[in-house]
């Protein structure tokens, strides 16, 4: 029969661990059940050098399995468990190959010696500045597990926020990609038809019309070479806007767009004031606080921003006096809850009620982004049929006055 390592909870918050022989996570989650705990996790004990678990290639860590990782490594050590201990089962549950290769070579160097968040430094692809500094203040004040506490609800409220935003717009992203398809397809199948009629028909034809014809004729014979035009064209994009300039070039349209302003500022908004807030609440200088918020900010604005006045409040300014010059991009709100916080010596506190703020307001602008898109996409679409039908059909009515 198997056996499981298992980590339990009772309601009253009293911990249990430890290796248990049992048929599956089932029986295991019943029998604990019985006993008044519920099952945190169970984890199968397959021998030396073995684990549970089936690993894919990839190339890259999804924020969902950094958040796994952080909360089981929160409970295990809650349980009492040492830090390679947990790690080594963590290597276990873990299903992305990166983050595993990452997890075992940590293990590996904290049983040499080196602490924890100085291995974590070998993989800032994975794990950001902004946990590196939590883990390196748990460390030092013996609070491990409330900063990965709060490392765990930082990443849900990233998480929450990037779902959001990306289900706003999955409803836009599939209406262009069917107009361009169906376009595509006209083009290469009606448009060839239409063409051999005119032609037939010895008739002179508009310039939108023969724009048409001539399009519709080359997706015909030439597909391949448009699909491939398309694919090369994204990806220069993507090279482009990982430049510096391209990226600011970005960042300074999103903060222009009429729709999407408000939203990019209450994001930036929200990702500034929680993440100093939970940095300066642990015990974390607040110049170093801005410094590593301005590696989670996604635009480079706010980046450019905070680095500078993290500057001026090393000389000695006040944060809400060297913040107040950026009222271009920060809210007036916060800027003044900043000051009452400095005032009140409640600066944690308000910052993360500011930040529970912008993010209901993120929520409530993505709730409402697909009825705001929804009629534009609407014009968009009405103007491309609308010209595709009056190139067509002008050259029949030129023919019908001439016919009079």
């Amino acid at each position: 029969m198997p056996q499981f390592f298992y980590i339990a909870k009772s309601i009253n918050g009293k911990e249990k661990h430890g290796v248990i022989e049992s048929q599956d996570e089932r029986e295991i989650a019943h029998s604990l059940h019985q006993e008044g705990f519920v099952l945190v996790s169970a984890t199968q004990q397959l021998g030396p050098g073995k684990r549970f678990s089936f690993a894919l290639p990839s190339f890259g860590v999804p924020l969902k399995e950094k958040i796994f990782f952080c909360r089981n490594l929160q409970v295990m050590l809650s349980a009492g468990l040492s830090l390679p201990r947990s790690l080594s089962i963590l290597e276990m549950q873990t299903k992305n190959a990166h983050l595993h290769s990452a997890i075992t070579k940590i293990r590996e160097e904290i049983n040499r010696g080196i602490t924890f968040s100085e291995a974590l430094t070998r993989y800032p692809d994975i794990f950001n500045d902004f946990f590196q500094s939590m883990v390196k203040v748990g460390e030092e004040t013996g609070t491990m597990e409330n900063v990965l506490q709060i490392s765990v609800n930082q990443m849900e409220k990233d998480y929450e926020l990037r779902s959001k935003i990306k289900g706003a717009m999955i409803y836009p992203t599939v209406i262009l990609i069917v107009m361009v398809g169906v376009g595509g397809l006209m083009l290469a199948t009606i448009v060839p038809q239409l063409a051999s009629t005119f032609k037939d028909l010895g008739t002179d034809l508009p310039p939108t019309t023969q724009f048409i014809i001539t399009a519709g004729m080359f997706m015909q014979k030439f597909w391949w070479a448009a699909f491939m035009a398309i694919a090369v064209a994204v990806v220069l994009v993507m090279q482009f806007l990982k430049t510096n300039f391209g990226r600011r070039l970005m960042d300074n349209g999103m903060l222009r767009a009429p729709i999407l302003s408000p939203i990019v500022k209450n994001i930036n908004a929200a990702y500034t004031v929680r993440n100093v807030s939970s940095l300066i609440s642990s015990g974390v200088s607040l110049p170093r606080a801005l410094e590593v918020a301005a590696g989670t900010v996604g635009n480079i604005n706010y980046r450019d921003a905070l680095l500078t006045i993290k500057e001026k409040v090393k000389k000695g300014e006040k944060f809400s006096d060297a913040i107040a010059v950026y009222d271009k991009i920060y809210p007036a709100t916060a800027i003044q809850m900043i000051a009452v916080g400095e005032e009140t010596g409640e600066t944690g506190t308000i910052l993360i009620k500011l930040a529970e703020f912008y993010e209901t307001e993120v929520n409530e602008a993505t709730k409402n982004l697909t009825a705001v898109i929804e009629p534009l996409l609407m014009i968009i679409i009405g103007s491309a049929v609308g010209f595709f039908a009056i190139s067509m059909i002008q050259p029949m009515y030129s023919m019908l006055d001439a016919v009079k």
